[in-house]
């Protein structure tokens, strides 16, 4: 069981990614945006952090620097559905600013698990 970080300003991906996590053990914590996110952060133990890319706030590449600078050890999953590009553009972008993996939306439930498993064994 790992304690995880969701930072995704989607109210729904946020309820349906914590109820695959919290189904297969973890602890989960919320958060709608960046900035919400690194106080969460900053409050918690985290074994992982799976965030967005694209949202209002603090967005997505801007808090994975942040939290790579807070702890240059964090686990990070990026995810993104790209807005109005590609979300490979903003995957690749993620993992050169320290996303250990990336998963583009939509994605299923075991994508997330086995992506989970991945990065909390890495």
């Amino acid at each position: 069981m790992a304690r995880i970080l969701v930072i995704d300003d989607d109210e729904l991906v946020r309820a349906t990614l914590k109820s695959a996590l919290e189904l297969a053990q973890h602890e989960v914590v919320v958060a709608k945006d960046g900035r919400q996110g690194l106080a969460n952060y900053q409050n918690g133990n985290f074994d992982l952090v799976v965030t967005d890319i694209i949202m209002p706030e603090k967005e997505g590449i801007e808090t994975i620097i942040e939290l790579r600078q807070q702890n240059p050890a964090v686990k990070i999953i990026a995810i993104s559905g790209g807005g109005r590009t590609s979300n490979e553009i903003f995957l690749d972008v993620a993992k050169k600013f320290g996303a250990v993996d990336v998963l583009s939306k939509p994605f299923t439930p075991k994508q997330l698990l086995a992506s989970v498993e991945k990065v909390l064994a890495s």
